[in-house]
């Protein structure tokens, strides 16, 4: 890659894996992030094998899968706990990978900035960027600090109101899907083995996975409530009014939780770019290029997979431009099918009377198409 180092806007998944992989292939980088202290969110996640194929080429698998819990099925079950049908899900990342895994946020979070600060990666924390300045060969930054630099490329992976996809005029908002979300760290229950999705009751779905030998994420698809319930509270007592009717282990779970349990919720939004994901010499990587809904839960993964194509083609294109070309040849139909779908899926939900509505086949599809290479 020609020109001086690149700066990474954005320190969650996208953004570490981006800079610890240009930082394998020698390209100087530096991250600048808003958070500070920097940590992950506390709830659960789950993370497919494509993502975990990206965490081991970082160097960061193994104290990853030292705190989760790794699992080859998917079992989808009735409001009432009866089982409706049972997906061995394939191995995205190869076949010496699990095909997915159960964490906590803040674990995934804290495997990546250690890893960054291991390198000796730049990382200024607490501050954005109030300026950009795109000129011939580079990019002039503005910190919030009042620090002044010039780049040869800027990445930004800060998320989905990312504040670098408005500084280049690309004035699309997340989009509503319809939905919020309930999500919290409970009790595991000694028999769940791996995630599992409930349908039919009276919210769109309920579904949870193993984090740590004692304990699960698990989570409520409900209508948007109002914005005053954004966020992270003790509300124990509400997602048990609000999850009320599901059997099985998730009405286990949920009589288990406390009333002063913290709960986060949140609205179910996405960002489609029908365009290029880059201006000049500003490219947008992760949730502020295509934030998708967990349908799929493939948004960790398509983050990652941003990270490592971009620091590939980077190191190896003969400049930058060519490098971005490139990167949208090789990310806009893999990202787009999965954001597709799971914008689909999302709808089935809402309305699982729609005609052709087929959840378990179309994540199926979708999980093969991903064993191909990013």
């Amino acid at each position: 890659m020609e020109g001086n180092d690149v700066l990474v806007v954005g320190g969650g998944i996208a953004g570490c894996v981006a800079a610890l992989a240009m930082h394998q292939r020698g390209i100087g980088v530096r991250i600048v992030e808003i958070r500070s202290p920097w940590t992950g969110a506390g709830h659960g996640i789950t993370v497919q094998g494509n993502a975990l194929h990206a965490l081991r080429t970082v160097g960061v698998l193994d104290r990853v899968l030292a705190r989760a819990v790794p699992f080859d099925t998917l079992r989808m079950r009735h409001v009432d706990g009866t089982l409706l049908e049972e997906l061995v899900t394939p191995r995205t990342g190869g076949p010496d990978l699990p095909a997915t895994v159960g964490a906590l946020r803040s674990d995934l979070q804290a495997a990546l900035s250690d890893a960054v600060r291991e390198k000796d990666i730049p990382v200024t924390l607490g501050t954005g960027v109030t300026a950009l300045d795109q000129r011939p060969g580079g990019v002039e930054v503005t910190l919030g600090t009042g620090e002044r630099g010039r780049f040869a490329l800027v990445v930004g992976a800060d998320g989905i109101r990312s504040t670098i996809r408005r500084s280049i005029g690309i004035d699309i908002e997340p989009k509503p899907t319809g939905m919020g979300i309930w999500r919290v760290v409970a009790e595991r229950p000694a028999e769940m083995d791996c995630a599992e999705l409930y349908f039919g009751g009276p919210r769109y779905k309920a579904g949870y996975c193993p984090i740590s030998e004692d304990r699960c994420y698990a989570y409520l698809l409900d209508v948007p409530l109002d914005s005053s319930m954004i966020g992270e509270r003790p509300a124990g007592a509400l997602l048990r009014e609000r999850s009320a009717g599901y059997g099985g282990l998730w009405g286990r779970i949920r009589e288990e939780l406390r009333d002063d349990t913290l709960v986060d919720y949140r609205w179910i939004e996405s960002v489609v770019l029908n365009e290029p994901w880059y201006r000049d010499r500003v490219l947008l990587i992760g949730d502020a290029a295509h934030a998708c809904p967990p349908t799929i839960a493939q948004g960790a993964a398509m983050s990652a997979e941003d990270g490592i194509v971009l620091a590939e083609l980077l190191a190896a294109a003969p400049s930058i431009d060519d490098a971005l070309a490139a990167f949208m040849a090789r990310r806009l139909d893999r990202v787009r099918m999965v954001l597709d779908n799971s914008l689909l899926l999302a709808e089935w939900e809402i309305r699982p009377d729609a005609q052709g509505a087929d959840s378990a086949r179309l994540m199926a599809q979708t999980m093969d198409a991903l064993c191909a290479p990013a």
